[in-house]
């Protein structure tokens, strides 16, 4: 066996020493911008501001977004200021001083705003129309005033609502895709799941139809992830937590 020589093992030991102590500097790449939404969840008892945010990474054309954080607006539900809609916009004002601080200040104008209002704000628009109207009219005019990127407020109708439900509950399941290995993303393989959501009067179950002449006319279709899913909800009136209490007490009762 052959020894190296002397002044190579010199040599090569004081060049590791050399790299050891000099300072290196990995080569600069660019990040990816963040981009940042926000979603005012408006329901019967009270709004919560939603914070989302996502990079330029998408899946088959979709973006891929992730909850950053959120604000539980103080007071009760918006449908509550139906006779003083001039404060409703007040009610906002903490959460949307604190969404300020969370978002930098440079991407404000470009973030999207959105208020969905839901249950007890559908209900007064059936009932009292005029007063609904007035209401989304004082909301706009507060939101408009943010320095974020108001895209509407509007009261969503059932079957938008719950196809939204179905949605969030299948992306959090990660039905749509998953990361594989190597952290790229790939289509998941698996089913999507339905929801059945419990409300106080009533139970919806939302459900994606596979065959196209099974799709009735309120039947909602999504273009997400390179598919299309067609998703319906079936209302089963008085079947609600309401109704579930009064026949608990009545067994109690019995």
């Amino acid at each position: 066996r052959e020894l190296l020589p002397p002044w190579l093992v010199i040599v090569a030991g004081l060049t590791g020493i050399v790299l050891l102590c000099v300072s290196t500097k990995d080569v600069p790449v660019a990040p990816l911008r963040t981009k940042y939404g926000i979603i005012l969840d408006a329901g019967p008892s009270r709004t919560i501001l939603f914070i989302y945010q996502w990079t330029a990474t998408k899946a088959n054309k979709t973006g891929v977004i992730r909850g950053c954080s959120s604000c539980p607006v103080q007071g009760p539900g918006v449908s509550n200021y139906s006779d003083s809609p001039q404060k409703v916009g007040k009610s906002l004002e903490p959460c949307l001083n604190w969404a300020q601080k969370e978002i930098p200040a440079e991407q404000h104008s470009q973030t999207p705003l959105y208020l969905g209002a839901t249950a007890s704000t559908t209900q007064l628009n059936l009932t009292h129309p005029t007063l609904s109207d007035g209401l989304l009219a004082a909301l706009t005019v507060a939101l408009k005033s943010s320095p974020f990127s108001f895209r509407g407020a509007q009261i969503l109708s059932s079957s938008d609502k719950e196809a939204f439900n179905w949605v969030a509950v299948n992306y959090v399941l990660e039905n749509f895709f998953k990361y594989d290995w190597r952290g790229q993303l790939v289509p998941s393989g698996k089913g999507m799941a339905g929801v059945l959501s419990v409300g106080r009067t009533s139970t919806q179950l939302t459900s994606q139809l596979e065959e196209e002449n099974q799709v009735p006319k309120e039947g909602v279709r999504l273009q997400l992830y390179g598919q299309m899913h067609k998703v319906y909800t079936r209302q089963c009136p008085c079947h609600g937590t309401d109704q579930l209490h009064r026949r608990l007490l009545s067994l109690l009762i019995q």
